[in-house]
């Protein structure tokens, strides 16, 4: 039963198929922060894309300081895709700034 079930999953969702879905996402990883970037700056560089639903800006628990990494979710899919497509490699706060879709968790 289980071996039937591996043959129809891999005959009926192409692994390419498979990894362009699990890449489209609203959620984006922006990694390269300054350690002096804060949420409401990572919010102003990004909502010229679309609607924002959430940013967050990772913290040290016992400093508070940064880590250097942060998250957007959109509304939507283009304006993650869009924010994507133009903010990858751009200077935010004198640092050049990765953009990536975030992985689901």
């Amino acid at each position: 039963m289980l071996r039937a079930l591996r043959q129809y999953k891999r005959a009926n969702c192409p692994s390419a198929m498979l990894k362009q879905l699990r890449n489209v996402s609203s959620n984006l990883f922006v990694g390269g922060l300054s350690y002096d970037t804060n949420e409401t700056a990572l919010r102003d560089a990004f909502t010229q894309h679309g609607d924002i639903i959430e940013v967050r800006v990772i913290c040290d628990h016992v400093s508070g300081k940064s880590r250097g990494y942060g998250f957007v979710k959109f509304t939507s899919e283009d304006a993650a895709a869009s924010a994507l497509k133009d903010m990858d490699n751009q200077l935010l706060d004198e640092r050049n700034i990765r953009v990536q879709y975030a992985n689901k968790q």
